[in-house]
């Protein structure tokens, strides 16, 4: 066995507590596959991150990211937490503000913001399409969607590393009461190769943030996500199409959690080239080694 650094963090969080738990393993070289994805089982978190020297040039580090059940190529809060692992661990440093992480996804930049308490880090997603946009009575969305009170803009499934159905709410409270048919969410995520749904509604800002959001997660194991930066970014890339961000160029910040006992708090920015950018402050809440 060897050692290796080991940290688990609170990704999109103002506090230890209130965002995506994920794990880290630096110094994973040396470890295949079936040791990946044995040690993300052994977490039990949404994911864990096995970070490995650059091998493109102009990269900063190459990472594979893990669910307890198989590879994932690409989420947000993972790889903005591993973002923070590796500053934290002096693996690598930013040129210019910038990380540049390697993965399944590609070569992706990280901007980096801020230090100590203050550090920010955002990822710009890989770039999101419209994959359809469906009536309010399309048979495929009506079980899911019973009895949801709908907003204005049209349920639509959009396509980011990973498949969303993104679905209007009519406000926060009406978005926050919900009580999802999970049997419902399941049969649409399958039939349709996609998560599950991505459910927001706009707020009026008063609390800090410009939109609540609630990720209903049906495509294996059922749960609510309790924050996405993916599932956000391409959110975001839908608001564009339609012209609908609540700050246009600027940065809007996320809800998301607080009905599964977390608060956490995403910032998405939308670039003048259209690229979507994902990010929010990380807590370090364990830091230590295994023996693998």
């Amino acid at each position: 066995m060897t050692t290796r650094r080991f940290l688990q963090l609170d990704v999109f969080s103002p506090r230890p507590g209130a965002g995506n738990p994920l794990a880290v393993v630096l110094d994973a070289e040396g470890l295949d596959d079936a040791a990946m994805q044995a040690i993300a089982r052994w977490t039990r978190l949404p994911e864990t991150t096995f970070v490995f020297p650059a091998q493109t040039a102009g990269t900063s580090y190459r990472l594979r990211m893990f669910s307890p059940q198989k590879e994932v190529p690409f989420a947000g809060h993972p790889s903005v937490g591993t973002a923070h692992a590796v500053l934290q661990a002096g693996l690598a440093m930013p040129v210019d503000g910038v990380l540049v992480q390697d993965g399944i996804a590609g070569a992706l930049p990280l901007r980096v913001t801020g230090e100590g308490a203050q550090q920010r880090i955002a990822i710009r997603t890989p770039r999101a399409q419209l994959a359809e946009i469906a009536a309010t009575d399309d048979p495929r969305l009506q079980a899911a969607l019973r009895t949801w009170p709908l907003g204005s803009l049209p349920p639509a499934r959009m396509q980011g590393g990973r498949s969303w159905w993104v679905v209007e709410v009519e406000d926060e409270t009406a978005l926050r009461a919900l009580h999802p048919d999970w049997d419902a969410i399941a049969t649409l995520a399958e039939s349709t190769d996609s998560m599950g749904v991505f459910a927001y509604a706009f707020a009026d800002g008063s609390d800090g943030y410009d939109l609540a959001v609630r990720a209903f997660v049906g495509n294996g194991r059922r749960f609510e996500d309790a924050a996405s930066g993916a599932a956000n970014a391409v959110l975001a890339a839908w608001l564009d199409l339609r012209d609908a961000l609540p700050h246009r160029r600027q940065p809007f910040d996320v809800s998301q959690g607080r009905e599964v006992g977390h608060d956490a708090r995403l910032t998405l920015l939308v670039d003048e080239e259209g690229e979507v950018w994902s990010g929010g402050q990380v807590q370090t809440v364990i830091s230590g080694t295994i023996d693998w």
